[in-house]
Formats: C-alpha cells, structure tokens, sequence
C-alpha cells in the first residue's frame, strides 16, 4: 500500500498540526495509508492541545524526497565471514537469493560475494581451488563434507591439490601425493602406504572406522584423517567449497547508508555494474539490499498537502514529489501540478473546519477527542472568532465539535489563549520561530511573524529588545523585509515591527516612527488584511 505524508507548512501553528493529524485519520478510516507530518517543531498552544486530548506530535518530516530507510529493502541476508563457501551457496538457494554480504560476528559488512563469483571455483580453472584449499580448515573440510575427524593435527600441511586414488594391482605406488589431499577408500594398506608418502590429509570414503594401527601412524606422519559422509564423487566436488567464504568475498564494496536519499543512491549505481548493494546504518551494520532495478525506477514521496499550497512554505525539494491532494484556506500562489489532483480550497477561517466538514460530509464519526483538537484549532486560527476571516461556516462547525468533545467553547477559548500569558518570559527570538511565513512579492522576500498575545499591556517594556531582534534576524535570514505582528485578541489589534531594507515603506505607509511600533485597532488576520496591505504597499513602492 502506497505511504501517503501528511503535512502543514513551514513553521507550524496549531491549524497547520491538527489538520495534518485529523486528515490522515480521515485517510486511514478510507483505507489509505497515511501519516501526519510537521514541518517544523509544535508551539506551547499546540502542544498544549495535544497534551490535553492525549495525541502525539506528529513526526518531523525534512525533505520531499525518499531515503533508503523509508523504502522496504530485501531482507538483510548474510554470513558469517567464518563460514564455509557450501554453507554460502545452501544459504543462497535457500532464500533464493544469488547475492550475500559477509559480516564478522557484530554483523558489520566486510565484504560480498554473488553466485556468478562462485560459480568460478566449480567451473574456472583449478589453479583458484589449489589456492583456496591450501589454506581450508580441517574443521571447514570436516564440516562441508559432513564427515567425522579421526585424526587432528595443528601441524597439517597443505599444498592445496587434490588427489582420488583409486584401488589397482599396484595400489597407490605411481601416485604424487606429498601435502596433498588424498581421497581414498577403505583399505587399510593404501591409507598407511600414502600416508608413509607425506599425504597431506587423508578423506576417506566409504568406511565407518579406520584401524587402529593406521591412526597411530597418521600422528606419527602428522598426517589428519577424516571420514567423509558423502561417496567420491560428491567428496571429490563439494572439497572445493570448503574454504571460508572470506577467502573469496569481494572486499571494499559500495554501500550505501539508510538515511541516503533514493534519487542519488540511483545516480550513483549507474555507474556500477552491480545487481544489489548492501544498505548499512551509522555503526555499518547491515540492515537491507537495495536492487538496482528498484533504484532505476523510484519515485519520492506522496504528499497531501493541509493548510498551505505555496511551494516556498512546504517541505524541501516538495518539486520532486508526487502531491495527492490540498486542502487550504489561503491564496493559491505558486502551486502547479504535472498531474490532476484533489484541490480543496474554501474561503473559511480555518483549515481544520474544512476538514471536519469533510468527515461530516462522508459521514464518517469524529472521535471525541479529535473534536476536540479540531474546535481547539479553529478557536486558535479565528482568533476566536473575531478574526475578519471567521465564517458562518466555521461556527457552525465549531457548534458541532463542541456538542461531540462535550466541551463548553467559552471556557475552552479561554483555556487556549490563557497559553499565550506568559509572553513575557519568552525570549524574543520564539516569536520568530513559531508563526512565520515566507513570501515572494515583487521580487523582495518577505517574512511576515505573527503571535497571538493576551494583551498589549504586556508589550509596553519589549519594544526595543524586539527591534534589535529583528535587526539579528535580517542579518542572518538575508530577507528584505521582516514583519513581526504581535496580535492582542481582548484588544483586537495589533502591534506592527518592521525591520529590513523595505521596512521604511511599510512604516512610512502605516505612520509609525521606526523603533516606536503602532498598534493598529481591527488589524487581526494576516492572510486576509495583513498579507494584503503588505502587498499592495510594496506594489505601490517598488
């Protein structure tokens, strides 16, 4: 099932968090996968909100695009670096899988090896299985050929050729057989013979035991005997898959980090001839396979988007993405869309009565707790209804959330903006991290803060630290003009502070005396007279 992301805009206000939250369990209840999404962190209010009626913030999301962790990767299928090249191949067929990494016993990636690679030990020349069996275990050979060590010793020597005699009239007199591994059957008088000849290892085939005197003369020889559970031939064929597979991985392979984003890990492959690549975290443990095919052929993120359509407030690289939907309130801007889709967009105060008109509509039961999240974001958007951009819509709404979360809308208003009390032991710079949108008018980038605050009365001792503030704040954003809009709701206005290289036109136009803020009576809303008189001010200037 497609992963659907559910979003507000940059730097989130309560609407923004709670339409993101209710929307996606709209979603869910339709049958879709989705998951809410902020874009930045949860004001006081919001969380306050969230604390109350027991929900989660949502989870952060930093960019359209889609990382390797994001993406269900084949399964992390590995062996140990000790393990022989048989149990590689078993592994291989089992999972039905021809490539493995190799990990050390933290299951960190040392290297890798592909069935093609294999394939060459059975199928090259024999100078590569001379090279591996020189230095193959006992233990490994013992193992791989499901057979029973007689004699051990640490004093094995090897040159890596294999031998199989076969019994004749002269026995094992015309075979070379100094360090070399030596397949014979059960006949005590050729085993002590080729032992006598400086055999490397003896594997014997078809015997169930090995007589005594035969045993005594390996150690003396410091030559092993193993009995092998297989016949010749099979012994004669797995003997060579019996090394570890360390011997033969492919060392300093490319990995990739699950937190790489899909579109550059596939820029990266097509340099690469290579079917599959291990996926690894910070600590190089391996967590998954990318296939190259999968990379060739990804697509980003999904996204709905809530309470905003700007491009320039959503989500880095959101030009990348695939957009579903939108639902919004605010001015339709510099959206575009290569494909149809689902656009919502009603002149209403808030983006959360939108959404709980559309549960309604598809009768659909809200929860009594997302009713009451719902109320709590169109109280908090609308200014309590007394923001000029307050519908009969949203009230009727607000009406119906109420009656379902059984809360008492006066009470619950005052409860919302009590929040917003303590302005003065806040530091100046939350006021620009909270509420703040980005605009392009006439070519100027402009940012426009707004807070809510319960009175002006509690501004009268700020302004100079708040001017200096935004002085900062230029510096470091390198926008034209900031505009911090302290929004008192008893009051019904607003405190305007203006910095930047525009700023005079704004504060000439509004009569205010730089440094010394005006309040402005009636001046609530900033999507429908703030953004507007911003505008047309810069409009009339520039």
């Amino acid at each position: 099932m497609e992963k659907v992301y559910v979003c507000g805009h940059r730097h989130p206000d309560t609407d923004s968090i709670v339409s993101a939250i209710a929307y996606s369990y709209l979603k869910q209840r339709q049958g879709e996968y989705a998951i809410a999404c902020r874009l930045g962190p949860v004001n006081q209010e919001t969380k306050y909100l969230l604390n109350r009626f027991d929900f989660d913030e949502p989870v952060a999301l930093e960019d359209a695009r889609i990382r390797l962790n994001e993406i269900d990767l084949e399964k992390p299928i590995a062996v140990y670096e000790d393990e022989t090249i048989f149990e590689t191949l078993d592994k291989m067929k089992y999972y039905q899988q021809p490539y493995v990494c190799v990990v050390d016993h933290h299951n960190k990636v040392k290297g890798m090896v592909t069935r093609n690679d294999l394939a060459d030990i059975g199928l090259g020349d024999t100078a590569l299985g001379i090279d591996l069996l020189k230095n193959a275990s006992l233990s490994n050979i013992c193992k791989t050929l499901q057979g029973k060590i007689i004699v051990d010793d640490e004093q094995m020597h090897l040159n890596g050729k294999v031998s199989i005699v076969a019994l004749s009239q002269r026995l094992s007199a015309d075979y070379e057989v100094r360090d070399r591994i030596v397949i014979i059957g059960d006949d005590p008088v050729s085993q002590k013979h080729l032992i006598q000849k400086g055999a490397g290892l003896l594997v014997v085939v078809w015997a169930k035991e090995i007589q005594e005197d035969v045993i005594e003369l390996a150690k003396e020889y410091h030559c092993p005997i193993l009995i092998s559970g297989y016949g010749s031939m099979n012994t004669s064929r797995y003997l060579f898959f019996s090394p570890s597979i360390s011997s033969v991985m492919k060392e300093n392979v490319m990995c990739f980090y699950e937190d790489e984003y899909l579109e550059d890990v596939a820029k990266k492959m097509v340099r690469k001839r290579y079917r599959a690549y291990p996926v690894i975290d910070k600590e190089n443990y391996l967590v998954g396979y990318i296939l190259k095919d999968h990379a060739m052929n990804h697509q980003n993120k999904t996204l709905i988007l809530v309470d905003h359509n700007e491009f320039s407030q959503s989500v880095k690289n959101i030009e990348k993405a695939c957009v579903k939907e939108v639902i919004d309130h605010h001015r339709v801007y510099d959206f575009y869309s290569s494909e149809p889709i689902f656009f919502r967009n009603e002149i209403v105060g808030s983006s959360a009565t939108i959404i709980a008109s559309m549960f309604m509509e598809q009768e659909i039961e809200i929860p009594k707790n997302l009713a009451g999240l719902l109320l709590g974001a169109i109280i908090s958007d609308t200014l309590n209804f007394q923001s000029p951009t307050t519908t009969a819509k949203d009230i009727r709404i607000a009406e119906k959330l109420e009656a379902i979360a059984q809360l008492n809308m006066d009470e619950f208003a005052y409860d919302i903006l009590f929040m917003n009390s303590n302005i003065e032991s806040k530091n100046i710079s939350d006021f620009l991290k909270e509420d703040v949108k980005s605009f392009d008018i006439e070519g100027y980038r402009v940012i426009i803060a707004q807070v809510v605050i319960p009175s002006c009365d509690c501004m009268k001792t700020m302004h100079e630290a708040i001017q200096e503030e935004l002085v900062h704040y230029v510096r470091k954003k390198g926008c034209d003009l900031v505009s911090l809009v302290l929004t008192s709701v008893t009051d019904n206005g607003s405190y305007f502070y203006n910095e930047g290289k525009i700023s005079q036109w704004v504060d000439q136009e509004l009569e205010i005396e730089h440094g010394n803020p005006k309040f402005l009576e009636n001046i609530v809303s900033r999507k429908k007279q703030i953004v507007p008189m911003i505008t047309q001010i810069i409009q009339k200037n520039a």
